[in-house]
């Protein structure tokens, strides 16, 4: 079947399949968290961004095969809360943005700044370090060699808007300022959106906004 993104809180997961790497998203938890399992059809090794909530969830999802590595896109606690029972049944190495591992009370094995390459098997990831909604917030690209790049987003940009930086206005610009440098500059349209809640979007469908959500402030 076709991919939507489209996903529910108790529903099944739904997978984007592309050449070199399967992405599977699932909702969990009560803020209705989006959790991204990433397979390396090469190698199988797998990686998990955000173990958001429901433990048990998570792990079936991944299922025999384990986790390498869990990156955390952000400090805040929707994203982390299932972090310690997902690293303690997997082995999992952690990783997150440098500026928000002292936020993350599961122990960071890797800090990341903006431009590092995280590894899933074959395929490589690209942090971007983005800052306003926290002061750590990491986006991941995967430039796909095979079609358009996918960007995961975490809380720093969905369908309407960027993330929220709670009516402070040096944080939404400085966020705003970061999403149009690092993602909406050097990306295509056709760069698919992976966010930390909700429906997925494009670039292409966000950009033309991009003066509006300036001139409104959030």
């Amino acid at each position: 079947m076709t991919y939507s993104g489209a996903v529910r809180v108790g529903g099944p997961a739904d997978v984007h399949e592309l050449t070199d790497l399967m992405i599977s998203k699932v909702a969990v938890g009560p803020m209705d968290n989006n959790c991204y399992l990433l397979r390396c059809r090469a190698t199988g090794e797998q990686l998990l961004i955000d173990a958001a909530a429901e433990a048990g969830t998570l792990l079936r999802l991944i299922g025999d095969d384990s986790i390498a590595t869990v990156v955390t896109t952000h400090r805040h606690a929707d994203h982390w809360g299932a972090l310690a029972e997902v690293v303690a049944a997997t082995g999992a190495r952690t990783c997150a943005g440098r500026e928000d591992v002292e936020g993350i009370p599961v122990p960071t094995d890797t800090a990341v700044d903006d431009g590092d390459t995280l590894r899933v098997g074959r395929v490589e990831l690209t942090a971007r370090h983005l800052v306003g909604h926290t002061p750590g917030s990491i986006a991941l690209v995967y430039d796909d060699p095979h079609g358009h790049p996918h960007l995961f987003t975490g809380d720093c940009l969905f369908p309407g808007g960027v993330g929220n930086t709670h009516q402070d206005p040096e944080a939404f610009t400085s966020l705003l300022d970061g999403v149009e440098e690092k993602l909406f500059g050097p990306l295509p349209d056709e760069t698919w959106v992976y966010p930390g809640h909700g429906k997925d979007t494009t670039l292409g469908a966000e950009r033309p906004h991009l003066a509006e959500w300036r001139a409104r402030g959030w």
